[in-house]
């Protein structure tokens, strides 16, 4: 049964008004949720008491652990270097492929088993030398208040911050969103608003707009991800016109990467995503002008390296999350051609590597 609203610590929202009939609008998302007295949201954290919408996540973990910052994945913010990530309950999307369905999907607070305060969290990454912050496994979009929280307090401490998120946000919330992160993975799930209305419950447009505006007026680092389906979204022509559309409206350096798709919750008829579809994505998004693309999920070392697209040495390769070889500059250069590769660097001292720690962020606060 879902916890009433009541009975849950409740923190006031941003991002609402109130309507004629009675009802108040959640102005997060394009969902625009309208709600009565006590009904949640389709993302079901946000909600209304009394005549104001709040908040019921935050400072409520469903955990942390340390990652390696490829795998949010990030392979042009400062590789090798550790994040600190979590994420929430809850989500403004209703995939039916959802791979994190435990938690963004849960309707119950049992799976929050972590609180921490903005300041705590900033002082665990800080403690274990991570060099940034990560949003993720649920969409941290519906979660702002807490997320722009914590960024205050990270970028404090120097800590970089990160959103993993589908970009599905109103402009206004956006502007506030992002202001606040230094880098993005943002989920371009198809290029076909079908897609979206069946697979998502929502719609391509939103997500466009949100990366156009990445682009051409934030400084916020990001790289897209696409879980390629098969019969869904793995056709070549949809491959080919998503990476023309990349390299029109965002230009050619935004790192791709196409990730495996394994069957999981609602979506169990289809099959896991063969590797040769994913070879084959890449050379199509190489061919159409991308500068960087990359393979998920799948063991494939070509399609984890970094290469000079300038002179095609290997400047970065990458064993899963293993880095084999760096070849960049701390100013982020060829160190063959001295080319200037697209992303954020600087000195790099070792890695991370492939291991996964969780930590209690109350116990370490």
């Amino acid at each position: 049964m879902d916890e009433p609203i009541s009975g849950v610590e409740q923190h006031p929202a941003k991002y609402w008004h109130a309507l004629d009939d009675g009802r108040i609008q959640c102005d997060l998302c394009p969902r625009d949720c309208k709600l009565h007295e006590g009904q949640r949201g389709a993302c079901f954290v946000r909600g209304r008491v009394g005549d104001a919408m709040v908040l019921t996540t935050y400072g409520r973990s469903s955990g942390f652990c340390i990652d390696p910052i490829e795998k949010k994945p990030l392979n042009h913010f400062y590789p090798g270097s550790s994040v600190l990530s979590f994420g929430t309950a809850g989500c403004n999307l209703a995939c039916k492929f959802c791979q994190n369905w435990d938690i963004s999907k849960s309707r119950s607070f049992d799976r929050l088993l972590d609180q921490a305060s903005p300041e705590a969290i900033a002082q665990c990454a800080e403690r274990y030398g991570c060099k940034s912050v990560a949003f993720t496994y649920n969409d941290p979009v519906i979660f702002a208040e807490y997320a722009m929280d914590v960024a205050d307090a990270c970028h404090a401490r120097n800590i970089k911050t990160v959103a993993v998120t589908a970009g599905y946000i109103h402009a206004q919330p956006r502007r506030d969103f992002f202001a606040k992160m230094d880098a993005a993975n943002v989920d371009l799930k198809a290029f076909t608003d079908e897609f979206y209305v069946r697979q998502t419950g929502s719609h391509l447009q939103p997500v466009l707009e949100t990366l156009q505006y990445l682009k051409h007026e934030t400084n916020v680092w990001f790289e897209l991800t696409t879980l390629l389906i098969p019969d869904l979204n793995d056709s070549a022509q949809e491959i080919s016109a998503m990476s023309e559309w990349i390299v029109k409206a965002l230009g050619t350096d935004v790192p791709l990467h196409f990730s495996a798709f394994h069957p999981d919750y609602k979506l169990n008829d289809k099959p896991a995503t063969p590797a040769k579809t994913l070879i084959q994505a890449r050379k199509i998004a190489l061919d159409a002008g991308l500068r960087y693309v990359y393979t998920g999920n799948v063991h494939h070392v070509a399609g984890d390296t970094t290469y000079c697209p300038a002179c095609a040495t290997e400047l970065i390769v990458r064993d899963w999350y293993e880095i084999k070889q760096y070849r960049l500059t701390q100013d982020g250069r060829c160190d063959n051609c001295n080319a200037t590769i697209a992303g954020r660097f600087g000195q790099f001292a070792g890695q991370f590597g492939r291991q996964r720690i969780p930590v209690r962020v109350g116990a370490v606060a």
